[in-house]
């Protein structure tokens, strides 16, 4: 992604102080979707990253992560494979809970979501303990796929999100 769109990029994301809980800077991402050019700019840096690659389907993190996962499989002719809050999908699930910034979560992936020895890309808006994305992956696992990289728009370079995701490999189009 070229320089000037990243600075375009980084102007457009507004910091939301105590959301969603007193101490947490919450990177807001809408007003930079709002920017067609800006929202191409990422999905295209995505994308480009694996064309040779050749994802079979790419993962969606709920729920800003479905946002840029569906633009980028469309994009690279791969199926999308949406992994929800638990409660949410109307299939049979498993269940991945894991612990983040502020809290525990569980995520839930259909048990059909990926065949088995598929190649996964995952696609999330940022990268902070990394806890949502390692549940991601190791839904993917559980159900005999293959994590190709992990993606996100931002990366919270001050907290162990990179570390937590150990030897998968990680993209981040704008660390802070």
């Amino acid at each position: 992604m070229a320089a000037t769109a990243v600075q375009k990029i980084k102007a457009a994301i507004r910091d939301v102080p105590d959301f969603p809980k007193p101490g947490i800077l919450f990177k807001d991402i809408m007003p930079m979707l709002q920017q067609p050019e800006l929202f191409r700019a990422v999905v295209d840096a995505f994308a480009n990253r694996h064309k040779k690659q050749k994802p079979d389907v790419v993962v969606g993190i709920d729920a800003r992560g479905f946002i840029f996962a569906g633009a980028v499989a469309y994009k690279l002719g791969a199926g999308f494979v949406a992994v929800r809050k638990k409660g949410k999908l109307p299939y049979k699930t498993i269940d991945q809970t894991y612990d983040l910034e502020y809290g525990s979560e569980t995520l839930s992936m259909h048990v059909d979501a990926i065949p088995r020895g598929a190649r996964a890309l995952i696609v999330d808006d940022v990268l902070a303990t990394g806890g949502t994305a390692r549940a991601a992956a190791d839904l993917v696992k559980k159900l005999g796929g293959k994590v190709i990289e992990c993606d996100f728009l931002i990366e919270l370079t001050f907290l162990p999100g990179r570390k937590r995701l150990g030897k998968l490999p990680v993209f981040s189009a704008i660390p802070v």
